[in-house]
C-alpha cells in the first residue's frame, strides 16, 4: 500500500481549496472570493485500493500586518516540513510574480507547480504561466481547472506515484480529519463572507460554544461595534439569512444559534488570536 501527505501551498485565492474540494470529490474546505479565507491548514483524504493520499489545504502565503496574518503564515510554512509532496498552486489568470517567486523559494525540494484556474484563462495566457514559471525548480508541472475537473485526475495520479509504500494514516472511509465544531463555525464564516461586505472578512471569527444534541451554539467575532450592526443586518436580517443557509449543510433538524461578540482589534492581538485557535 501508499500513503502519504500532499500539500498545496501559494498565494491567496489561487484556488487551493475549490482544489482540494474537486481531489476529495466533496466539500471539505470552506471556499470565498475573499483572500485568505483558508485560516488553518485543512485535511482531506482520498482512499483508493492500495492507496491512500492525505491532502493538506493551507493558508494563502502573503506579506502579514496582523498576528492572525503571522500565525496563518506561519502554519502555512509548516504544513511544508515533513510532507511526501508539496505542490505550489499558481492562478493562470494571474501574471507570475514576485510573490509566487517568494512562495516559491520556500517550498521543499522536488515540489510540483499546478498551474490552476485554466478554464478561465486562454491557451496562449496558460502557455506564457508555464513559460514564466519553468524556472523553478520543481519536479513537475500540471495545468487544471479545480472548477471543471480538467487534468485533475492526471494530478492525482501522478502525485500517487511519489509516495512511498506504507500503512492508512486515518481510516479507510474517512474523507476529512475535520472536527464537527470547527466544520460548523467554518461553516458560519463562509456565509458570513458571501453576504458582508469587503472591510468585514478579516474581521471576523467563529467559533462553537455550545452543541448539545443538535442545536449548536455559534459566536462570532468582530472587532468593532459599528461592524456587529453590519453582521446582525437589520431586524437580523444578515443573520437569519447566514443560519439559513448554514442548516442547508447540515443534518436535518440541527439548531443553529449565531450571536454576535465585539472583541476589539481582536486580529492585531496575538493572545485572542490564539485564544480563538488560530
Amino acid at each position: 500500500m501508499r500513503s502519504g501527505f500532499v500539500t498545496l501551498a501559494g498565494r491567496p485565492n489561487v484556488g487551493k481549496s475549490t482544489l482540494l474540494n474537486r481531489i476529495c470529490g466533496q466539500k471539505i474546505s470552506i471556499v470565498s472570493d475573499k483572500p485568505q479565507t483558508t485560516r488553518l491548514p485543512i485535511r482531506g483524504i482520498v482512499n483508493r485500493p492500495d492507496l491512500q493520499i492525505v491532502f493538506v489545504d493551507t493558508p494563502g502565503l502573503h506579506k502579514p500586518v496582523t498576528a492572525l496574518g503571522e500565525r496563518v503564515n506561519s502554519a502555512a510554512l509548516t504544513s511544508l516540513d515533513d510532507v511526501d509532496v508539496a505542490c505550489l498552486v499558481l492562478d493562470a489568470t494571474q501574471a507570475f510574480g514576485r510573490g509566487d517567486e517568494w512562495v516559491a523559494s520556500r517550498m521543499p525540494k522536488d515540489f510540483v507547480v499546478i498551474l490552476n484556474k485554466t478554464d478561465r484563462a486562454s491557451k496562449e495566457r496558460i502557455a506564457r504561466q508555464l513559460i514564466s514559471a519553468s524556472g523553478l525548480q520543481a519536479s513537475e508541472f500540471f495545468a487544471v481547472s479545480a472548477l471543471s475537473g480538467d487534468g485533475v485526475d492526471e494530478l492525482v495520479t501522478y502525485l500517487a506515484t511519489r509516495l512511498p509504500e506504507g500503512p492508512a494514516w486515518f481510516p479507510i472511509d474517512a474523507v476529512s480529519d475535520n472536527d464537527e465544531d470547527h466544520w460548523v463555525a467554518e461553516l458560519v464564516r463562509e456565509q458570513l463572507l458571501a453576504v458582508t461586505h469587503d472591510e468585514l472578512p478579516y474581521s471576523i471569527a467563529t467559533r462553537v460554544t455550545e452543541h448539545e444534541g443538535n442545536r449548536i451554539r455559534v459566536e462570532i467575532i468582530v472587532e468593532r461595534d459599528s461592524q456587529k450592526g453590519m453582521v446582525i443586518g437589520k431586524q437580523g436580517a444578515v443573520l437569519k439569512e447566514v443560519g439559513t443557509l448554514v442548516r442547508k449543510q447540515l443534518p436535518a433538524g440541527t439548531f443553529i444559534e449565531l450571536f454576535v461578540k465585539v472583541d476589539k482589534d481582536w486580529q492585531r492581538k496575538p493572545d485572542r488570536v490564539q485564544r480563538l485557535g488560530y
